[in-house]
């Protein structure tokens, strides 16, 4: 059964199959992109685990919660690849990787990788003043967003958040109409101009195409 996106954000999810050569462990927030590559590519000897997708209001937290879960799953599977970009953790995930002996996707955060991590750099600095929003962004902004940073009770709040930014630039993996709309609310939501880019799967499938 297909995790919730409130799962996802809080609890994570368990290995989808223990008899799998490759466990890939990534961000919740990722679950619904892996899953769909391996069942398009036909990969039926990975196995997807998540960490809670909440960890990145906290990516301090984010390097210890990735070791015990490779620590955990370490001797069920023959090879672990971590599906998490650096996310904030100054370099502590990479760290991890080369001590632990493992590979991670390569890249600041995910909104790089999604577009591309090369022609995400390329547009770096004309993009300061942008805040990002992915396919699982825009389903959950209220509960990922505006109620962990208080502003369903304090929207007062909303320049000490967002007012360095001017727009919002929604990096969608699909092409969803629904999702659309829901983007752009958000970008009403927090006073920023929309924008929409469509990115598909990105350099998440470029990463992922060496353990199939």
């Amino acid at each position: 059964m297909k995790p919730t996106d409130a799962e996802l954000t809080q609890k994570g999810l368990a290995p989808t199959a223990k008899s799998a050569k490759v466990l890939i462990l990534a961000c919740g927030a990722l679950a619904n992109e892996i899953l769909e590559l391996i069942r398009l590519n036909g990969w039926d000897h990975m196995s997807l685990t998540c960490l809670p997708a909440i960890l990145h209001n906290h990516p301090e937290r984010i390097p210890d919660a990735a070791r015990a879960a490779i620590e955990k799953n370490q001797g069920d599977f023959g090879r672990i690849f971590l599906a998490y970009a650096d996310c904030g953790t100054g370099g502590h995930l990479t760290a991890l990787c080369e001590e632990m002996g493992i590979e991670m996707i390569q890249g600041p955060h995910c909104y790089s990788f999604f577009e591309g991590n090369a022609a995400f750099a390329a547009r770096a600095e004309d993009e300061i003043d942008v805040f990002y929003l992915t396919d699982f962004l825009a389903r959950g902004f209220e509960s990922f967003v505006i109620k962990p940073l208080g502003l369903d009770q304090h929207p007062e709040l909303r320049d000490m958040y967002f007012g360095h930014y001017t727009r919002l630039i929604y990096l969608a993996q699909t092409d969803n109409p629904d999702l659309d709309r829901m983007a752009e609310a958000a970008a009403d939501r927090i006073g920023l101009k929309y924008e929409r880019k469509f990115t598909g799967f990105g350099d998440l499938a470029t990463a992922l195409q060496p353990l199939g």
